[in-house]
């Protein structure tokens, strides 16, 4: 019998996850897995767990949370020679790369997506000595994600978002960001930056509409400097991915990129506070294998 690990975050959801741990465990057993579980205890445990499950040469590591978990047990999966196969289940705030992957959003849903389903490789991106599954920022709003209280984020969920983008919004200032990438510079006063590995973003799906999980590039897109107007109008755009129109964006794909700025400019990665620039990124083509 195969053996996996449930890796979940006991208040991620309402709650839901640790409710249904009994439901959960049937299926898994049913599906031909010897499961057992960790409840995450606080900021990066679920890395460590994620290190202990590889150790164990468990098959499968489930994460169950929002992505700031998946983001954790990616970061305790990534760098080792042996890597368990993947599952999701996705039980956060906005679950950005659930969506991308078209995870079902209810629990029991993705549950059965991992009984039934089959690894395939998908790409990460890495930056120093982190990892990323799906995001990687810089910028003002790309702080949002970890500004958000837990408590509020359970409460409110994804509007959660938007009022603190709201609150934010008048305070935006410019930063100098010189990025080096396909034998090319780009040197501008930004306001933030984005590097995607799917298409899925902070709740707006059509942001990056051309990544692919497994083409071994970054979809990277650049906010030159702009007024808060014009700002307001590109988010509307993005709505329906109508932004690279906009003189004010910058897209392209990369392989690699540089980034280096002489102002403190914080990296929001999947969600959370990762390091800051300068940095290099690096995508990793078919690292690791997901079930969907």
């Amino acid at each position: 019998m195969k053996r996996a690990r449930l890796i979940y975050n006991p208040s991620a959801g309402r709650e839901e996850v640790r409710k249904r741990i009994p439901d959960i465990l049937n299926v898994l057993e049913e599906a031909g897995y010897e499961t057992s579980c960790h409840a995450t205890k606080g900021e990066g445990d679920a890395t460590l767990a994620a290190r202990k499950a590889v150790e164990s040469r468990f098959d499968l590591v489930i994460a169950a949370g929002g992505d700031g978990t998946v983001y954790e047990v990616i970061n305790g999966i990534a760098e080792q020679r042996y890597r368990p196969a993947l599952g999701i289940i996705p039980a956060g705030t906005t679950n950005d790369f659930a969506r991308a992957i078209g995870l079902p959003r209810s629990i029991m849903k993705a549950v059965g997506v991992i009984a039934k389903g089959t690894p395939s490789p998908i790409d990460i991106g890495k930056i120093n000595n982190k990892y990323f599954i799906n995001i990687a920022g810089g910028g003002m709003l790309t702080t949002l994600t970890y500004e958000v209280p837990s408590k509020v984020k359970t409460m409110l969920g994804q509007l959660a978002y938007y009022i603190k983008g709201i609150e934010k919004l008048p305070f935006l200032s410019p930063m100098h960001v010189r990025f080096e990438v396909n034998g090319r510079v780009i040197d501008e006063e930004i306001m933030l930056f984005l590097i995607a590995n799917s298409n899925s973003v902070g709740g707006f799906e059509k942001l990056a509409p051309n990544a692919k999980l497994n083409d071994g590039l970054f979809d990277c897109i650049i906010l030159k400097k702009t007024s808060l107007p014009e700002f307001i109008r590109i988010a509307t755009m993005a709505l329906k991915g109508d932004h690279f129109k906009h003189p004010n964006i910058i897209y392209f794909q990369a392989k690699q990129l540089k980034a280096t700025s002489t102002e403190r400019v914080d990296l929001n990665l999947d969600g959370e506070l990762g390091s800051s620039l300068p940095c290099t990124f690096t995508a990793l083509p078919r690292h690791i294998q997901l079930i969907r």
